[in-house]
């Protein structure tokens, strides 16, 4: 467990509280790049605690601005667009996509407010179908280029999943957690007569085992029964991110008691040839909005994975108080997430850089996470694979160069999880 301060400090994402200040220096994707049109080329939206404007330009370049005019707080939402500029509708106070204010036209020639003042604003790239935003201090690191975003030989999905209502750590803490797909996911689906969705993850569960990686945690787990073996995956990206085989989450803090999960899926062309449109600085991939969560009666339908984790995270509470939870083995990735995240929190607090950030262009082609899945086979869906995804030519790492003498491996004991979902079920109904 962790301590009300310990907790305090993993979970407070605001300005200028400790992990707000670390998670402000990564990029983090805001918006499909295709939900700001010419028609509604302006959006409010709310990221880590500040309300803010973002607009795009008629020359297509994106400005976000604090909602709140420095000069007596109207809504810029409601301002006029010009140039690149955007205009207070109270007064005129028109300021650039930096917040520097162009005009202030009440005010004398000679008035210094407008070389003074400079109102918050943030830089926006557009890339791999997405809106970014950086909010920390400069030099801002580089916009990573993951190799999901910049794969040419299929196409992107953008999923906007339902609006979380607790702090983002209770998502992040889930893809460290590796035990949790057998209950929520599989043994739910097999209880509910839904056995085949749950892919192979109600097989007979034996181990599991964690290990850093240059970009945050890689997971294995093995399983016995008629398809038994070892796969590795489900990377752990660190600051914010889960990578799946065919996708990657982000889980954006609106604040500390909401949470935004953005998702690209990728889909391959089935000859494998280059699609027509395959520039990740220029695409916008149609987003979609997951249905929700929630069924007549009020409570979580759990038809899917994601209603499941959403029905686990939010019925901790807002924001969880971990004084009062009872770690196990299981929760080995969870206590090791943990860690880490404290130890970069302190490292920003003592002005240095956290880990996994970017500055040297030329390591920021396609940054390689593929490699570290392990692919499942066709016929085995659904485990630790889909199939072909990534480009043909991506080397997969054997155990051998995955894993090393850091890597911390844990066997299940006899019982519900050892005998598998069926079995288990099975000896219920004796």
């Amino acid at each position: 467990m962790l301590t009300a301060e310990e907790n305090e400090k993993l979970t407070r994402i605001g300005p200028r509280t400790p992990c707000g200040n670390f998670l402000r220096r990564y990029w983090q994707p805001i918006l499909g790049a295709s939900e700001l049109t010419e028609d509604h080329p302006k959006l409010r939206i709310r990221v880590m605690g500040e309300d803010l404007v973002l607009f795009k330009s008629a020359d297509g370049s994106y400005g976000l601005v604090r909602e709140q005019c420095s000069h007596r707080g109207c809504s810029l939402f409601y301002g006029f667009l010009e140039d690149a500029n955007i205009r207070c509708p109270y007064h005129g106070w028109m300021y650039d996509q930096a917040g520097k204010i162009v005009e202030t036209p009440f005010e004398p020639e000679q008035s210094l407010l407008k070389h003074t003042l400079r109102h918050p604003a943030y830089p926006v790239q557009k890339y791999g179908g997405f809106l970014w935003t950086y909010m920390g201090p400069e030099p801002a690191p580089l916009l990573p280029h993951w190799d999901i975003l910049e794969w040419d030989h299929g196409v992107r999905r953008i999923e906007i999943r339902r609006e979380l209502a607790c702090n983002w750590l209770q998502a992040q803490e889930n893809t460290a957690d590796i035990t949790h797909t057998y209950f929520l996911h599989a043994y739910n689906m097999a209880v509910r007569g839904r056995a085949r969705e749950a892919g192979g993850f109600g097989r007979p569960f034996h181990a599991y085992g964690f290990q850093w990686f240059p970009w945050g945690m890689v997971k294995n787990w093995s399983y016995g029964g008629e398809k038994s073996g070892s796969w590795w995956g489900n990377l752990l990206v660190f600051p914010n991110m889960l990578r799946l085989e065919n996708s990657m989450h982000w889980r954006l803090p609106i604040d500390d008691t909401h949470t935004k999960i953005i998702r690209v899926e990728f889909v391959p062309n089935p000859d494998g040839s280059r699609s027509e449109i395959s520039d990740p600085r220029t695409e916008e991939p149609e987003v979609v909005y997951e249905p929700t969560w929630i069924n007549e009666a009020g409570e979580y339908h759990q038809d899917t994975f994601s209603s499941q984790d959403g029905m686990a995270w939010e019925t901790q509470g807002p924001i969880f108080d971990r004084t009062r939870e009872h770690l196990g083995q299981g929760d080995t990735g969870v206590a090791m997430l943990r860690q880490v995240l404290s130890d970069q929190i302190d490292a920003v607090a003592r002005g240095d850089d956290p880990i996994c950030l970017i500055r040297d262009p030329d390591q920021n082609h396609g940054v390689d996470l593929a490699s570290w899945l392990r692919e499942a086979p066709p016929d085995r869906g659904g485990v630790g694979g889909i199939g072909q995804v990534a480009p043909a030519d991506v080397r997969r790492r054997t155990f051998e160069e995955t894993f090393d003498e850091s890597y911390r491996e844990f066997e299940i004991a006899p019982g519900a999880a050892r005998a598998g979902v069926f079995e288990h079920l099975a000896n219920l109904k004796r």
